[in-house]
């Protein structure tokens, strides 16, 4: 509002002055500002209005996983939390001095002032060209024009220089960053918590590619378009002082001033609504992406109506946020082209011309028209390349507040993988239980899941949980206290309902979940090994999916040859795939190539290669026939796997020596198997 009574007391004087043209388009500027503001504000509102009640109607998949998220709106704006975040940014795809990216931002900073240069000689070539042609001075346009021929190879270099050191830096930029955020988001099992445990960041995809990408492009970019006009500024201001005295250049800087404050205050709501359309653009590639992956389940259930209308109304939100952020641009456009682009070009003219209208000037009191001419041509350009530059810069506020959204969303995984790391997460969700469990648990079993208190101990041969609590990272507890141990050779048999608690025990003995309390002992991770009812297959050859998570390197210095893994297939009754899909180097869809029998034999075969000391198999063996499932148990036994396995299975009895039964109600039991008993927990 200072800048705005400024304005008006501008526009007094500018009346008083008998200025009315600037005084008129000055308060139309006004008055359209505060129209198309409240206009704007209207507009928000009732699409606030209307998303509400929509989002009351119509339950969005990617807003609710396993519950209802609430949803905290960042705040983006250029303010001192954003140069602050911005800085710690830096920091990263900058990492120090003596870098690669330390010597592209000094070759763009002089290929920016070599090409500042150019355009100063630029200007007087030019003009010298003009003046031999108006006086018939055919040596003189001879002499100009071969001067600019010699010189095209130097500009051309110039140019293109400074092309590659931008898109070098760019692409180093987001080299850095990215590298960053992987090495913590695939360490520690963060990319299973931050979609599992964590409930802050519900498309760490997009954040991970599309924001990052937008953001160095935004840096680049910022840097590029605030260097060279700021470069331009200070030469001009240098030529300028010499040529119409300081006044001229120092009325172009107190525009500048007060015109990017002006811009930047009206350009505040871009940064929250740049945040905004980075959330609806990953919402709504979230609930395609989960069309494909489920696209079976939902064609059994004829689901595409109820899918039709979920897609459809994250295209309808994500529409109609793009279509006020459009308005907002086209009225800010507006405000830009009038107050950075035009007023400054007047600016400029009236700057320039104030020592040739000066009739007391004794510098033009004797001078010819073409000695005028030449140097107002001089002058001229001179100036309107310095306002086309203060423009620059002012419309620089404009990249400076998108930037600003990009950084919001950057800063904001970053926050979260830090914490993720750390062991600390944070969680809106009413239950971590999914829809279906038939279990029940007392809901008064809670307990703080803020600060994790158990102790892992490594140790090899042995699984010893000692008054361990079963809970979910939501703090339900399924159990209260676990007390059992299972050394090498114990096969171990895990029963219970739907929702007791199986996969939670072995995802805390897996270490996907924190420890709450009690001892556990168990051999390092990487001699545990889990196989699931639908295994994962890799992307590559036949070979990768046997011996995943390892590499053909990793293969080699473990000494196993690729007969040996054939010999590995032949155990599992898979030994017909190498010649049906063309030896250990094919490559295919493994995922639609192979049956489900196939996979599960595969996920076998892998465990085989592995030979880790315990193996959890959760139903790993329903789509195998009964022979070709004794054979993998006993097998195993032979070749000293210990197996905890869930299943419901009688025929797997034989081959494990204790039961552990979860009832689903807090109570457990870990006995020997007696042969004589049918079921379990009976």
């Amino acid at each position: 509002m200072v800048a705005f009574s400024k304005l008006q007391q501008r526009l007094t004087e500018a009346i008083s002055a008998n200025n009315y043209g600037i005084a008129v388009v000055g308060a139309a500027t006004v008055a359209f500002f505060f129209w198309s503001k409240s206009r704007l504000e209207e507009k928000e509102r009732k699409l606030r209005q209307k998303n509400a009640k929509e989002h009351t109607a119509v339950s969005l998949e990617a807003e609710h996983k396993e519950g209802k998220k609430s949803k905290v709106k960042s705040r983006a704006a250029v303010d001192k939390k954003f140069f602050r975040n911005l800085f710690q940014l830096i920091k990263i795809v900058i990492p120090g001095w003596l870098t690669p990216e330390t010597g592209l931002l000094l070759l763009v900073a002089a290929s920016l002032l070599t090409r500042t240069y150019c355009d100063l000689w630029m200007i007087q070539n030019t003009t010298s060209v003009e003046r031999s042609i108006i006086g018939r001075d055919f040596q003189g346009f001879k002499k100009n024009i071969l001067a600019f021929v010699y010189r095209m190879p130097l500009l051309s270099i110039v140019n293109n220089v400074l092309k590659f050191g931008l898109s070098e830096l760019e692409l180093r930029f987001r080299t850095r960053l990215t590298q960053h955020l992987l090495s913590k988001y695939l360490s520690n099992f963060v990319y299973y918590k931050i979609s599992n445990l964590d409930t802050r960041i519900s498309n760490p995809d997009q954040l991970l590619t599309q924001d990052v990408e937008k953001f160095c492009s935004g840096l680049v970019e910022l840097y590029s378009n605030l260097s060279k006009p700021i470069l331009d500024i200070i030469l001009y201001v240098y030529r300028l002082a010499g040529a119409i005295g300081a006044q001229g250049p120092l009325a172009m800087l107190g525009y500048l001033s007060i015109s990017g404050f002006i811009l930047t205050r009206l350009r505040r709501p871009a940064g929250r609504m740049t945040v905004e359309e980075q959330h609806l653009e990953g919402e709504y590639r979230y609930v395609n992406s989960r069309l494909l992956t489920n696209s079976e389940e939902i064609a059994f259930y004829q689901g595409d109506s109820r899918e039709k209308l979920i897609i459809n109304h994250a295209f309808q939100r994500l529409v109609n946020h793009l279509r006020t952020f459009i308005q907002f641009r086209i009225t800010m456009g507006f405000f830009d082209s009038i107050v950075a682009k035009y007023i400054g070009l007047v600016v400029g003219f009236s700057v320039v011309s104030i020592p040739f209208l000066n009739l007391a000037n004794p510098k033009y009191i004797n001078s010819s028209y073409s000695d005028r001419l030449q140097d107002y041509y001089v002058s001229g350009r001179m100036m309107v390349k310095m306002g086309e530059a203060v423009g620059r810069v002012a419309l620089a506020g404009r990249e400076l507040t998108r930037l600003a959204g990009f950084t919001e969303r950057v800063k904001e995984i970053i926050d979260v993988l830090k914490d993720l790391n750390r062991g600390v997460y944070k969680r809106t969700m009413v239950s971590s239980r999914k829809e279906g469990d038939e279990a029940e648990v007392d809901s008064s079993l809670k307990i703080d899941t803020d600060c994790p208190s158990g102790t892992v101990i490594e140790c090899d041969h042995v699984i010893r949980f000692e008054n361990v609590p079963l809970v979910t990272p939501n703090g339900d507890v399924l159990v209260r206290e676990l007390n059992f141990q299972v050394k090498s050779g114990m096969n171990v048999l895990v029963c219970g309902p739907n929702g007791c608690g199986k996969s939670s025990l072995f995802r805390i003995l897996g270490e996907l979940w924190p420890l709450f309390g009690g001892k556990l002992v168990k051999p390092h991770k990487s001699k545990l090994f889990y196989v699931p009812q639908r295994p994962y297959l890799a992307i590559g050859t036949l070979r990768d999916q046997v011996i995943y998570p390892d590499s053909l390197e990793q293969q080699q210095e473990k000494g196993i040859s690729d007969e040996k893994l054939e010999e590995f297939l032949k155990q599992v009754h898979l030994e017909y795939i190498l010649e049906r899909e063309g030896g250990w180097d094919a490559v295919q869809d493994w995922m639609d190539v192979l049956s489900g029998g196939e996979k599960q034999r595969i996920a076998m075969a892998r465990l085989f290669y592995h030979r880790p000391q315990f193996a959890i198999l959760d139903e790993c063996t329903s789509a195998v026939s009964v022979d070709v499932e004794g054979f993998i148990y006993s097998h195993c036994r032979e070749i000293g796997i210990t197996l905890f396995t869930v299943s419901h299975r009688k025929s797997l009895w034989k081959h494990h020596e204790f039961v552990l039964y979860l009832d689903g109600r807090g109570a457990y039991e870990f006995k020997k198997i007696d042969p004589s008993v049918e079921e379990f927990g009976s």
